[in-house]
């Protein structure tokens, strides 16, 4: 290790959860020694937790050349815990549950939005829209005067998330 080197604190792979996000991450956080690749090895396994620790004490003695192959070998290992993208339909099937809080249903409703590849604003929006109730205040405002972007949404939820609080 060269002097004066601090390990960063990794997010411990589990071996469950997307490893190219893991990688990013690792990367990201030795971004000060990326031009090392012998330290990116070395250090690499303390960013693993147990089931991902085995895999990597189970490669054979010098298959692994350079950090590059060390990142591909993770990556077929862990190919089925990848990411897959969901498209704009999955927004349709979104609505708010009986009893749930508008802050409730904008943070699914958030969090499946994010995880659409190049997903339209417009139809979005319309999709956030139909999936609150009939007799909703915020359905009728969005109904009226749809907004024209995600900004413009996200205003007018947090409006009405206030309004709810109070």
């Amino acid at each position: 290790m060269p002097d004066r080197f601090v390990q960063p604190p990794f997010n411990s792979y589990d071996g469950k959860t997307n490893p190219i996000e893991h990688v990013s991450h690792y990367i990201q956080m030795m971004s000060l020694h990326t031009h090392n690749d012998a330290l990116m090895c070395k250090v690499f396994p303390s960013s693993l937790g147990p089931t991902a620790l085995r895999w990597f004490n189970g490669l054979r003695k010098g298959s692994i050349h350079n950090f590059a192959k060390l990142i591909q070998e993770f990556g077929i290992q862990f190919v089925t815990c990848s990411w897959e993208p969901q498209s704009v339909d999955a927004l349709l099937s979104m609505k708010i549950r009986v009893g749930e809080t508008l802050h409730s249903y904008a943070a699914r409703y958030w969090e499946l939005y994010n995880e659409i590849d190049g997903g339209n604003e417009k139809i979005a929006a319309s999709t956030f829209r139909m999936g609150l109730l009939e007799d909703s205040g915020l359905r009728e405002s969005l109904t009226k005067k749809p907004p024209e972007d995600m900004r413009q949404l996200m205003r007018r939820i947090k409006e009405y998330k206030e309004l709810e609080d109070d």
